[in-house]
């Protein structure tokens, strides 16, 4: 039984989903302390508070000068965030879709991931970059790619991906009180699943993967909404006899790469799935990782499962070919299972 596991069992328990989550995290946030605020496009409740309404309520609670709507403005909102956080603030910049966040990459790329080194850490940027994406929701190629490898190859920003609302409300917590700028992206369906938190839950360590199931046949490491696709794998994997050790990596950079190992050479046989394009994807740093380190311990290779090399598709059956479906997880499950 994981850690995660045992701490539920004790704790008060609600049902809520990952928007409320995100939600309960700023207001805890902006109560305990004056300094952090919000901004983005539409963010304020006189707009709807935020595309999905995730920030409604806070404008009315908190006032228009801590939750400040924008306008469509990408790089101007990081721009502003950075000053903002240099001058002492807290800030949570939303960037509406990932996307988007070609808009602001030299303020992302070059400033906030960069201002502490070039400063000799003089200068800090602590900040929240929260962005949405995701297929499954026919948002086509312009609103729905999963862009984090861009970041991960970032120095100086930290790039999560809450799967349950436990871990948006934790890892909420824990990034806003992070020195250095992090970037949290919301991935599709999490935002809308009910699902059983902690009422109190506090911060996630970020860099602190979770073992959800543990196993003894393969491994599996995921994250996002993939984490669904995966769970309905295992349990097709379960009646088939294949035990399966599953991994939520919850943080993509700093990954946890002490558990994954420690997991993969248990299990002898590891499975990355994401959404994320399979070419130069995380997954492939992972994989190259675990191979380097367990050479001549693993029964068979690292399999790999992430979306194919083109943009995400408008029409449902193209958009459903992209992803990576439950099927395709069990049947590569059972393939790398069956070795050694």
């Amino acid at each position: 039984m994981s850690t995660d596991t045992l701490e539920k069992s004790t704790a008060e328990m609600v049902k809520m989903n990952g928007m409320q989550a995100i939600n309960a995290a700023l207001v805890e946030a902006m109560e305990a302390d004056p300094k952090v605020i919000v901004l983005g496009e539409d963010v304020a409740d006189r707009e709807g508070g935020g595309v999905i309404g995730v920030t409604r309520g806070l404008s009315t609670k908190f006032g228009d000068m801590r939750v400040r709507s924008t306008p469509i403005a990408e790089q101007a909102i990081i721009g502003a965030a950075i000053g903002a956080a240099m001058a002492g603030y807290k800030p949570v910049a939303e960037i509406m879709l990932m996307n988007f966040t070609t808009v602001a990459m030299d303020m992302i790329v070059n400033h906030a991931a960069k201002l502490r080194f070039m400063s000799g850490g003089q200068s800090q940027v602590p900040m929240v970059i929260r962005t949405l994406t995701g297929a499954g929701n026919q948002t086509a190629g312009q609103h729905a790619d999963f862009y984090e490898a861009w970041f991960c190859h970032t120095a100086g920003i930290k790039v999560v991906i809450p799967w349950t609302p436990a871990d948006f409300k934790g890892l909420y917590l824990s990034a806003i009180q992070d020195p250095d700028p992090v970037m949290i992206i919301e991935s599709g369906k999490t935002l809308f699943v009910p699902m059983e938190t902690p009422a109190n839950q506090g911060p996630i360590p970020i860099g602190k993967a979770q073992v959800v199931t543990e196993g003894s046949d393969l491994t599996i490491v995921s994250y996002g909404q993939m984490m669904f696709s995966v769970m309905q794998a295992v349990e097709e994997l379960g009646k088939a006899g294949v035990s399966v050790e599953v991994i939520n990596l919850r943080t993509i950079s700093p990954w946890d790469k002490e558990t994954v190992l420690a997991s993969a050479e248990k299990t002898g046989r590891l499975l990355v799935v994401h959404e994320a394009g399979r070419n130069f994807g995380p997954g492939a740093e992972i994989a190259a990782t675990v191979q380097e380190t367990l050479f001549g311990k693993l029964k068979a290779p690292v399999g790999r499962l992430g979306a194919p090399y083109c943009s995400v598709p408008f029409a449902k059956k193209l958009e459903d070919a992209f992803l990576v479906q439950p099927p395709e997880i069990v049947a590569e499950a059972k393939r790398l299972a069956a070795m050694g």
